[in-house]
């Protein structure tokens, strides 16, 4: 399969500093060649042959030679295993919202293949973004919230969406080399789904090779537990591409997100990454883990042909945002095309306590209007000089996307490597 968009490392040599450091999603190969898919509207699907609906109770395999739709609110229930062949099909029904809920104790194995993906996506023939449901892996791994008990309703069963526990270590099974596409569906007089939902679950759980496509409402939503995340792509989210709450302790290692500033969300509350430790205050136990993010070698790009014209309509926002109580570790990333590239919570005092608490360092901020600031203040110079100290190596920029990176959309064959020749780097925020 012919992929129009293929995106490698962003690689930055900062001329202050004594070695090449590598900023954004890495590889010594193209780890986006194969699997993933940037134009899913154009691509053909087989008719369905199956159908998945009500509970699956029992140890249950989907086979690549049917193509599945998923009618209304299927449960994997009773501590049973689906799996799922490498190159299955599964297509969300957009009447009944198709959604797939794997509850506490069972088990979903949907390990693919890079040249095999297991793909989600919607029966409409004119796809749009919140067609149908989307995956909910609930797990039981520890939350923040009192009695260490959620529950993910929208008008799924209350009875079978519960999440939480002790047990940090918990397998709620494999997903890798999966494609969710055109999910997030809302839910009338509440939310909307997300593209993956994962509450509750521990980190015995594998999560590689992820890729949510127009979501209607977050791509990745993490709600409390214990994970690993590697290589996961959000592209063209309609609200945030990941989003982490509850308690949740997670390490994001070469991801990549990409927005639109048309397509995505301008409203507040839509960003690339949020980083909450709670929804609600008053259901929150302040003695357990708050949310604590460890995000590293991640790229944010605004996909834009005039980005400083978008900033200035209001159509872009803040890439990343940061809420009190909550902890986060950013390094080796690239944030391009935002405005301005972080935002912290107009509730966190800044002093040093808070600010180790929010580590910034290693970054490339590219085409950003502003770097970190905090919320409802246009002065940022404590900020400027807390995070610009050279120690931190920070650097930013204001070169052209086109001119900054490899052109990821038209080109056939990119590599998406940064353009050294083309890009004036300074130590520290400027």
């Amino acid at each position: 399969m012919k992929k129009i968009t293929q995106i490698i490392c962003i690689i930055l040599t900062v001329t202050s500093m004594s070695a090449q450091q590598e900023k954004g999603i890495i590889g010594y190969s193209n780890w986006l060649d194969n699997w993933t898919e940037f134009k899913p509207h154009k691509t053909e699907h087989g008719d369905p042959n199956q159908i998945l609906a009500g509970n699956i109770s029992v140890n249950t395999k989907l086979l690549k030679r049917n193509v599945y739709v998923l009618q209304g609110n299927v449960y994997v229930t009773n501590n049973a295993v689906l799996t799922i062949e490498p190159g299955t099909l599964i297509i969300g029904d957009f009447e009944t919202k198709g959604t797939l809920v794997v509850t506490k104790g069972a088990q979903i194995i949907a390990d693919g293949q890079e040249t095999d993906p297991i793909v989600f996506t919607s029966n409409r023939s004119m796809k749009k973004a919140g067609d149908w449901g989307g995956v909910v892996i609930l797990g039981d791994a520890p939350i923040n919230k009192f009695g260490n008990i959620g529950s993910y309703n929208l008008d799924l069963d209350p009875s079978l969406t519960t999440y939480g526990g002790d047990n940090a270590a918990s397998n709620s099974g494999i997903l890798r080399y999966v494609r969710i596409e055109f999910a997030g569906k809302k839910v009338k007089g509440s939310d909307t789904f997300n593209g993956l939902t994962i509450a509750g679950v521990g980190n015995k759980t594998i999560l590689e090779n992820i890729m949510v496509s127009y979501s209607g409402g977050d791509s990745f939503a993490f709600y409390g537990g214990d994970v690993n995340a590697t290589k996961f792509v959000s592209y063209k989210s309609i609200n945030d591409d990941y989003k982490f709450t509850q308690g949740i302790q997670c390490r994001l290692y070469n991801s990549l997100a990409v927005r639109s500033s048309y397509l995505s969300s301008n409203k507040d509350g839509s960003r690339c990454m949020e980083v909450k430790s709670y929804e609600k205050k008053n259901e929150t136990d302040f003695t357990k883990n708050q949310t604590f993010v460890t995000a590293s070698n991640i790229t944010m790009l605004n996909d834009s042909d005039n980005i400083k014209a978008d900033i200035q309509s209001g159509l872009v926002k803040e890439a990343v945002y940061v809420a009190e109580n909550a902890f986060l570790e950013m390094k080796r990333s690239v944030i391009s095309g935002f405005s301005p590239a972080v935002l912290l919570d107009s509730k966190t005092e800044v002093n040093d306590a808070n600010l180790k608490k929010i580590k910034i360092q290693e970054m490339f901020f590219n085409m950003c209007n502003g770097n970190i600031f905090t919320e409802y203040n246009t002065n940022n110079d404590d900020l400027e000089h807390w995070y610009g100290n050279s120690l931190f190596f920070n650097v930013s920029a204001q070169s052209d996307n086109k001119e900054t990176f490899v052109d990821i959309f038209n080109a056939k064959k990119p590599d998406f490597r940064l353009q050294l020749g083309k890009i004036t780097a300074s130590s520290g925020n400027r």
